[in-house]
């Protein structure tokens, strides 16, 4: 749980902001309609896997990854904190399950899914936008519903309020191990001035 009044970064920008979520869903959508090249990191998760692996899309806003890695063959269970992002996921990719969930107290096999997964992505910045009391926390549970020999994947940018180095602090805090670090998802080498992450992470 969070500390008291500490919230979700998206939170607060959705309660200043009520139309905010459906700005992004429409930012997305229009990207989609134009042509935009909105799968990078669907194309990384699924070279990490075989066909039919089971993939839980950890803050996966209005569907976009989670639909692609649907489409490419894959069992996907996508969970947002906002139930309008959820909303879309279910109208424009119906197939992959979407539920409402805060990632500091997920706990699926609660929500009648008790197989786990072979990877747990977190993309689009998600880390930067949680609680920082509940990063470990976080983390933590996404490691839980791996299966054996399953990754987490995260992937975030620099300038957010949480430096990499913290990052990985907190993982290793959270039973996971640096398997492979990036600073892309086209596989560009990470590097101590690089502006993104792309942290492929495993039980430790």
């Amino acid at each position: 749980m969070s500390d008291v009044g500490e919230q979700h970064a998206w939170t607060r920008i959705t309660e200043a902001n009520p139309e905010h979520s459906q700005w992004y869903i429409e930012r997305f959508r229009t990207m989609a309609r134009e042509g935009a090249d909105l799968g990078g990191e669907a194309r990384f998760v699924d070279a990490m896997l075989a066909r039919g692996s089971r993939v839980l899309d950890a803050g996966c806003g209005p569907g976009r990854v989670g639909s692609l890695l649907a489409a490419a063959g894959h069992d996907v269970v996508g969970v947002d904190l906002d139930p309008v992002l959820i909303a879309a996921a279910e109208e424009d990719h119906p197939g992959p399950r979407w539920l409402v969930a805060d990632l500091a107290e997920l706990d699926l096999p609660a929500q009648g899914i008790a197989e786990g997964f072979d990877v747990v992505l977190c993309a689009g910045h998600v880390m930067t936008f949680v609680a920082p009391s509940t990063r470990r926390e976080i983390l933590r549970r996404m490691g839980v519903h791996l299966r054996d020999g399953g990754r987490v994947v995260v992937g975030f940018g620099a300038g957010r309020d949480y430096d990499f180095d913290d990052f990985l602090t907190d993982a290793e805090a959270s039973g996971l191990a640096a398997d492979l670090l990036l600073s892309s998802w086209d596989l560009r080498p990470f590097r101590k001035d690089s502006d993104f992450l792309v942290a492929i992470l495993r039980p430790a």
